[in-house]
């Protein structure tokens, strides 16, 4: 079982396909088996780390606050010991913001950024029983296979509704693409746009549907929208 200690935790991780390395970063009260069909997508043309969050699937869940910085310093360790020196970094919902405070706290480690339905703030005005809801049904229709505590789900969303780095966006210098739905109402349309305001040089890609906008209808468009992010030139 690969299972190694980074940090203060023992983490699950998985390294699937051959090729530039990509790093998937999964969202609120998940687990990497939610995740296997992008995982297997990306491993046809990429080394592909995934894992479990802090929290989440096979990774300790220790009942302590966390924070994205704290996640964020876990995905360095990680990458540190499976020796992935830089990868691209793909960020879902919490993950992308566990992305972006690895671009600023650890950029060494990040060649590019594609983020996906995600913000720099949860400031108030997003409502947090709205993305409880939402993970709760994600977590029925999309069913991973290691449930998560409600204690360590707490502590996964009081980190992620307490994190803002809007004001640092600035200081991130990587290539950035933002996919996000027009109807996202957990992560809205105008923070991905701030996202994009932010981050000099970034691109931002919508689509029609919600915060799971590449779960169903959109998986295709979606999939040619990380493509073409993943042959962008540096």
């Amino acid at each position: 079982m690969p299972v190694t200690h980074a940090g203060d935790i023992d983490m699950y991780y998985e390294l699937h396909g051959a090729g530039e390395p990509l790093v998937l970063i999964g969202g609120l009260g998940s687990d990497l088996s939610q995740w296997a069909w992008l995982t297997d997508w990306c491993a046809q043309t990429h080394r592909v780390l995934a894992f479990d969050n802090r929290g989440a699937g096979r990774t300790d869940k220790p009942d302590a606050p966390y924070t994205i910085p704290m996640m964020a310093n876990d995905t360095d360790a990680l990458m540190e010991t499976v020796g992935l020196s830089n990868a691209t970094i793909l960020g879902i919902s919490m993950g992308g913001r566990v992305a972006l405070d690895l671009a600023l706290e650890h950029p060494d480690r990040v060649a590019q950024l594609i983020l996906v339905s995600t913000m720099a703030s949860a400031r108030p005005l997003t409502s947090m029983s709205r993305m409880e809801m939402l993970s709760s049904l994600s977590g029925l229709i999309f069913r991973g296979k290691h449930p998560q505590p409600r204690y360590a789900f707490t502590r996964q969303r009081e980190a992620s509704r307490s994190y803002d780095c809007v004001d640092r966006l600035s200081a991130i210098h990587v290539p950035t693409t933002i996919l996000h739905g027009r109807r996202d109402k957990i992560a809205p349309l105008r923070e991905a746009e701030v996202v994009r305001r932010g981050i000099d040089g970034s691109t931002l890609v919508t689509f029609g549907g919600g915060h799971l906008f590449f779960q169903t209808r959109e998986r295709k468009w979606f999939f040619d929208s990380v493509t073409t992010a993943l042959t962008q030139p540096a």
